[in-house]
C-alpha cells in the first residue's frame, strides 16, 4: 500500500485497478441507507409483550436456536405483523473458497460469504435473523449483517430448507438467566411472510377451514366438525363421529382425514402441526 492506497489504485485516474472506468457505473442504495441498526420500535414492543406473557409458543427449533421463547396467545399475530413492517439483520460468514495446498500446506485463496443455518440433533433446519445490531453482535461478533425485508429473509429461508425463522438468539451457550430467549416464527408464520400475506392461526384460516370441511364431506362416520388451537401451534380438528366405531376404524378416519387436509400444499403450509379430538355424537 502507498499512502493508505493499493497500489495502482488512484480514483483520479478515472478508472479501477483492473482498467474498468468509474463513468457510467451506478451504485444504488439497498434500501436501508439512513438504517442505523437499532431495532424496529414496534417489533421490539411486541416480542417484549409475547415474552413478558411467558407462554410457550412452539418447540420446532427451541434446540437448535437456544432457550425456548414464548409467546401470549393472540400476540402471535401482534409479532408477525410487526415482522413483516420490520427490517430484519440476516447474518452472513464467510466460508473457505479455493483452497492451495501446491506447498503442502492447505492456505485459502478465496473465501465466500454464506447465509447461517441453525439444525436441531432431530434435522429441523432454522435460519437465524435479527432485530438490530446489538443483539447480532452478541451471537456472534464476526458475523456480517444483511439488512432485508422480512419477506425476503423468508423467501431465504424457504430457499435454504429453514423450517422455521429464529429471531435474536442469543450466543450458544448463554446461559438463560443472561439472555432474552430467542422467538420462533413457525412454519406457517414463514410461509405467510414469504408470500406477502397476513398471517392468521390455523383455526382461524378460512382456507384451511374450507379445506378441513371439504375433507370430512361424505364420510358417513362424521356427524360434525369444528377447529380450534392446540398445543404449541397446531391445529385441533374435534370430530363428533357415530357410535360403534372399533379403534382401527377411528385409526383408518383419522388417517384419511389427514391425508385429505395435506394433499393441498399450499394448505399444509398453512398448517403447523395437526391434532385430533374424537367424541361419540349424542
Amino acid at each position: 500500500m502507498s499512502g493508505g492506497r493499493f497500489e495502482g489504485h488512484d480514483p483520479a485516474r478515472g478508472h479501477d485497478t483492473a482498467g474498468v472506468p468509474w463513468a457510467g457505473r451506478t451504485l444504488t442504495g439497498t434500501g436501508f441507507d439512513d438504517d442505523e441498526g437499532a431495532a424496529d420500535a414496534e417489533l421490539a414492543a411486541a416480542l417484549a409483550a409475547a415474552r413478558t406473557a411467558g407462554h410457550s409458543a412452539g418447540h420446532a427449533a427451541e434446540r437448535a436456536a437456544g432457550p425456548e421463547h414464548p409467546a401470549a396467545p393472540g400476540g402471535e399475530e401482534r409479532v408477525v405483523a410487526a415482522v413483516a413492517a420490520a427490517r430484519l439483520l440476516v447474518p452472513v460468514v464467510a466460508v473457505p473458497g479455493e483452497v492451495d495446498d501446491s506447498t503442502g500446506l492447505a492456505a485459502d485463496v478465496s473465501s465466500d460469504m454464506a447465509v447461517v443455518t441453525l439444525t436441531a440433533p432431530d434435522g429441523a433446519r432454522a435460519l437465524p435473523a435479527f432485530t438490530s445490531l446489538d443483539t447480532l453482535a452478541a451471537w456472534d461478533p464476526e458475523a456480517r449483517p444483511v439488512p432485508v425485508e422480512a419477506s425476503r429473509a423468508a423467501q431465504a429461508a424457504v430457499q435454504e430448507g429453514c423450517q422455521v425463522i429464529v429471531l435474536d438468539p442469543p450466543r450458544p451457550g448463554t446461559p438463560p438467566d443472561q439472555a432474552a430467549p430467542a422467538y420462533v416464527l413457525r412454519g406457517s408464520m414463514v410461509w405467510a411472510l414469504a408470500m406477502g400475506r397476513t398471517w392468521e392461526p390455523a383455526h382461524r384460516d378460512g382456507a384451511v377451514a374450507e379445506a378441513v370441511a371439504q375433507a370430512v364431506r361424505g364420510l358417513p362416520a362424521v356427524r360434525s366438525h369444528a377447529l380450534a388451537p392446540g398445543e404449541d401451534g397446531a391445529l385441533r380438528v374435534e370430530l363428533e363421529l357415530a357410535e360403534g366405531l372399533d379403534q382401527v376404524t377411528l385409526q383408518t378416519l383419522v388417517t384419511e382425514i389427514g391425508q385429505r387436509i395435506a394433499a393441498d400444499g399450499e394448505v399444509r403450509a398453512r398448517i403447523d402441526a395437526l391434532a385430533f379430538a374424537l367424541r361419540t355424537a349424542r
